[in-house]
């Protein structure tokens, strides 16, 4: 026996290879838009987060030339050290703005952020109460602090409230959670769980990846969407959805900020982001404040989607947003459904335990304010037709 067994042992993903339904890893020829090139074939793509379409946007594509051309290709250090440049303040200072929060703090990924504000915030006296559908990013970065977590049961503010109760003398508490569930597509109680940080006084942590440009009037999020953005401590956004780049951020009190910035060791220990990403997200920025209809479209394009897919008698769970799980349940079954998607010029994401709940196998699909309608009605089509060949809608 020796450490490299458990890789010879871990056969799963070559036997898919070789049985042809390994859905995982392929290469796509071509920009992110509605629908992709992948080995000279074309896909209608449904497993995009390009929620607002901007990966293609010629203001975007602009901005990233011209910060080329200025800058270069990358930072070559940290942003502690030598890897901050002007446009990362600028960047910051847009964001206080947009967000309307005192200060801003980017990272070279969404992933890098959480890792670095729930590891440096929650230390070894404190307490971290966790959905248990969080994204693996926070779920990491509570395995890096030094406190103990607490999980509550998926968007169950009784459970959530009990432990609470049970732990209202600890004086260091924070409440973190997805604003929009990724796989689920459902949105954070955010009104209960201010209610109660308010009433066991604890602070709160809301991880917007999906939910920045797509919900609440601005495109500010989760907070926006239900009024509570000044009840809401710490907003964490990602710039690899809606802004069309890549890094992450979050905004909060200064004082809290500026802890961040010198504690955080994803953000002291890793290379800023390259200019191009960060003119690209200005460029976003700049597009999501100044073009309300492209949110406004996604929403049609969503309900649209929604809607059909109920209608055809698929389960889409509790999905409130853009990301509209299909839930099948049996492993195989999911990926013989993503086979025909597949076969049928359709990418879309299988997803199994342990991304999703035993049982609760899904085809996750997402859309973009770019879709047209008749990319949908295709893929409606594929999708009824292969629903009912599986047995999976009558």
């Amino acid at each position: 026996m020796d450490l490299f067994d458990k890789c010879r042992n871990f056969t799963e993903a070559r036997t898919a290879v070789k049985e042809g339904w390994y859905p995982y890893f392929k290469a796509i020829q071509s920009g992110a838009e509605t629908s992709v090139m992948i080995d000279g074939r074309k896909f209608v793509m449904i497993g995009s987060n390009n929620y607002l379409g901007l990966t293609q946007h010629p203001k975007v594509l602009e901005a990233v030339k011209k910060a080329v051309d200025q800058f270069g290709s990358g930072c070559t250090g940290s942003r502690f050290l030598n890897g901050t440049l002007d446009l990362h303040e600028e960047l910051e200072a847009r964001l206080v703005n947009f967000m309307k929060r005192e200060a801003v703090l980017t990272f070279s990924t969404g992933f890098q952020t959480n890792l670095g504000v729930i590891s440096s915030l929650v230390g070894k006296d404190d307490l971290l109460f966790a959905d248990r559908d969080n994204h693996a990013s926070l779920v990491d970065g509570s395995r890096l602090a030094f406190g103990k977590t607490i999980k509550y049961r998926h968007q169950d503010m009784e459970d959530l409230e009990r432990v609470l109760k049970i732990n209202q003398d600890v004086p260091g508490k924070l409440i973190a959670a997805d604003g929009v569930f990724s796989m689920g597509g459902d949105i954070l109680n955010l009104s209960e769980i201010v209610k109660l940080a308010k009433k066991y006084n604890a602070k709160t942590y809301v991880d917007d990846a999906h939910s920045i440009g797509v919900l609440g009037a601005h495109g500010r999020g989760t907070a926006e969407h239900f009024g509570v953005e000044d009840k809401v401590d710490l907003i964490m956004g990602t710039f690899s959805k809606s802004f069309a780049s890549i890094g992450g951020f979050v905004a909060g009190d200064a004082v809290v900020i500026d802890y961040i910035k010198h504690r955080a060791r994803s953000l002291i220990f890793s290379a800023s982001m390259p200019p191009a990403s960060v003119a690209a997200t200005i460029a976003a920025l700049d597009i999501l404040e100044n073009e309300p209809e492209r949110r406004e479209r996604l929403w049609v394009v969503t309900n649209r989607m929604k809607n059909a897919y109920r209608e055809m008698g698929f389960n889409t769970g509790n999905s409130q947003t853009p990301v509209i799980p299909i839930i099948i349940g049996d492993n195989m079954k999911t990926f013989a459904f993503w086979q025909e998607l597949w076969k049928n010029g359709i990418f879309a994401n299988p997803v199994i335990s342990p991304a999703v709940p035993p049982g609760m196998s899904l085809i996750r699909t997402s859309y973009m304010a770019t879709h047209k309608d008749e990319e949908m009605d295709y893929v409606l089509d594929v999708f009824r037709k292969t629903g009912k060949e599986l047995g999976i809608i009558g």
